[in-house]
């Protein structure tokens, strides 16, 4: 039933909706997008790993996949907790990895609009370094979507955005052309505007999610300005009020903006997610962290854009 579900919406376009998995950890109500989940399993003996995070359980095998399975409750509480024989444990692919994720139990699916997840206040989320990326409201309920990207970064550094990658680059130019990237993650958010910094791009707004940077975009349109207030947008799909994929849908079909390269960088691109992607007009499609490439996309994409 669960690959039904993510056929539907993957398959639909720019309608700015989000299927959410709840679950629950000491009865408190979480939730994660559908899109990142592959299947439910009930939990199973893991292989500790020396020297592992402490929310790191160890590997996990089912069939022919061997899976790092995390102690999401170990992580969210900071302290040990105790495992119970009705755990389950979610499995999930998002920038390119398998990882499982141990939770108490999973309540269901629940479709909404973006327009229904609201930005955290930072005393809710743990302020700069808080790991709830949204609040949404599923029915009767209250629901944290958690930042499953910024869980693994802290985990596992090496997987996240590498500065390195940039400096591999070479000796650089300096741009001012003018970049609007919508990304929600506060983490990645930051990390994103150092390495475009770090690259060259010194000329970067950032904004919290797509209907932010649409409304930025509104009193361009018909403006002189717009040309030197945009020259590329970079948008991640998975954000609250506004998705990337509804935002792109607008920027394309819109004759005074389409124009503009646009860039989806996102921990979702799949082929299914990279059809939607090319349906609704992106320019170029690429998956966190391939922070290297992404500037190299630029680069061309900018380059190109001169030529016309």
């Amino acid at each position: 039933m669960l690959e039904e579900d993510k056929r539907g919406i993957l398959l639909e376009s720019g309608t700015n909706e989000i299927e959410v998995m709840e679950f629950t950890i000491n009865g408190n109500l979480y939730g994660i997008n559908v899109a990142k989940v592959k299947e439910i399993l009930m939990s199973a003996p893991v292989k500790p790993m020396p020297h592992a995070h402490p929310a790191v359980e160890g590997v996990f095998k089912p069939r022919d996949l061997v899976l790092t399975v995390v102690d999401l409750p170990r992580y969210l509480l900071q302290r040990p907790c105790e495992k119970g024989p009705k755990d389950l444990f979610i499995l999930t692919n998002f920038n390119k990895m398998n990882i499982g994720f141990r939770v108490h139990t999973v309540v269901g699916i629940s479709r909404i609009s973006w327009m229904d997840i609201q930005k955290p206040d930072k005393t809710v989320s743990g302020g700069d370094e808080g790991v709830a990326t949204g609040i949404a409201q599923c029915g009767d309920n209250l629901v944290t979507i958690l930042d499953f990207e910024k869980i693994v970064a802290e985990i596992a550094p090496e997987t996240t955005i590498q500065m390195s990658e940039v400096d591999r680059l070479g000796k650089r130019e300096r741009s001012e052309a003018p970049i609007l990237v919508a990304e929600d993650s506060i983490l990645l958010s930051r990390m994103i505007s150092e390495a475009l910094h770090r690259s060259g791009y010194v000329n970067v707004t950032m904004f919290s999610n797509g209907q932010e940077l649409w409304n930025f975009l509104q009193p361009l349109r018909e403006s002189d300005e717009l040309s030197r207030k945009v020259a590329l947008i970079i948008t991640d799909i998975e954000m609250p009020q506004m998705d990337g994929h509804r935002l792109t849908k607008l920027v394309k079909d819109d004759p005074l903006l389409k124009h503009i390269p646009l860039i989806i960088f996102s921990s979702l691109i799949t082929e299914e997610m990279r059809r939607k992607g090319k349906e609704l007009g992106a320019n170029e499609q690429m998956s966190k962290p391939e922070i290297g490439r992404l500037v190299e996309v630029m680069d061309h994409l900018l380059m190109r854009q001169k030529q016309m």
